[in-house]
């Protein structure tokens, strides 16, 4: 009961501290919970948030499959292959150091003002990271039991099914959360510079008419699509990957 009643104190700690923060900066600058909350309302009542938050998350998750099953690849060859992580070492050095910026400008200047430039640009900036942190996960797997899959002369796939995916399930879990967050941040950015909808686009009108109530709206209503994916999608995945596990307690 206590576990579950502390994302709630969470939240109304943040809208506390939120609100008193308008007090004391003043309403114009930064709206407190009720102005935004009534400008979310009008922004769902026009259709215009549905539109706006739907092509967005579309963009985001097409950007985060790409971004997720290209990384994994190279994470885990990089990870398990001494040669492999030699010859692409440099390379994963150069992209993550690699503004998003200059990738989001060339790909507009290379294929156009399209969305496969635009996902492509997103998925380009994500995949250096999410090669880092599986790369860090493959190298710690147990080794007893690669070993071991090679006694019992499994299969490559069994032996990615059974042995691998399992042990590297937390990293791939922590390269998710943090793929989500900076993806949709880089979104905004996409969209801001080459698309005509999206939220990226309405924050930079929003901008253009200093409605920074509006602009909060909009944030907080991608941030909470963000957390139920967090909290209805990635956290039950993850728990049902490591029912093999077993707390030193249930021994």
């Amino acid at each position: 009961m206590r576990r579950a009643l502390m994302p709630l104190l969470s939240i109304l700690l943040l809208l506390a501290c939120w609100q008193a923060a308008a007090m004391l900066v003043g309403g114009r600058l930064l709206p407190g919970p009720l102005p935004v909350a009534q400008s979310l309302l009008h922004e769902a009542e026009s259709g215009a948030l549905f539109h706006h938050l739907g092509v967005t998350l579309l963009r985001v998750l097409g950007a985060f499959a790409l971004a997720m099953s290209i990384g994994t690849g190279l994470g885990v060859a990089m990870g398990r292959s001494l040669f492999i992580d030699r010859l692409f070492g440099a390379w994963l050095v150069f992209f993550l150091n690699l503004p998003a910026l200059v990738v989001i400008v060339l790909a507009y200047v290379w294929f156009g003002l399209t969305e496969a430039a635009a996902i492509g640009a997103v998925a380009v900036n994500k995949i250096p990271n999410t090669v880092v942190l599986v790369r860090a996960g493959a190298r710690a797997i147990d080794e007893g039991l690669i070993d071991m899959a090679r006694v019992y002369r499994m299969s490559p796939a069994d032996r990615l099914r059974h042995v691998l995916l399992p042990q590297l399930t937390p990293t791939i879990a922590a390269a998710a959360r943090s793929g989500l967050a900076l993806i949709w941040k880089i979104v905004l950015v996409v969209e801001l510079l080459g698309r005509s909808d999206g939220v990226g686009f309405q924050i930079n009108l929003l901008f253009q008419t200093f409605d920074v109530a509006g602009i909060l709206a909009y944030t907080v209503a991608f941030v909470a699509v963000v957390q139920l994916l967090e909290y209805g999608v990635l956290q039950p995945v993850e728990r049902r990957s490591q029912r093999w596990r077993r707390l030193p307690a249930d021994a």
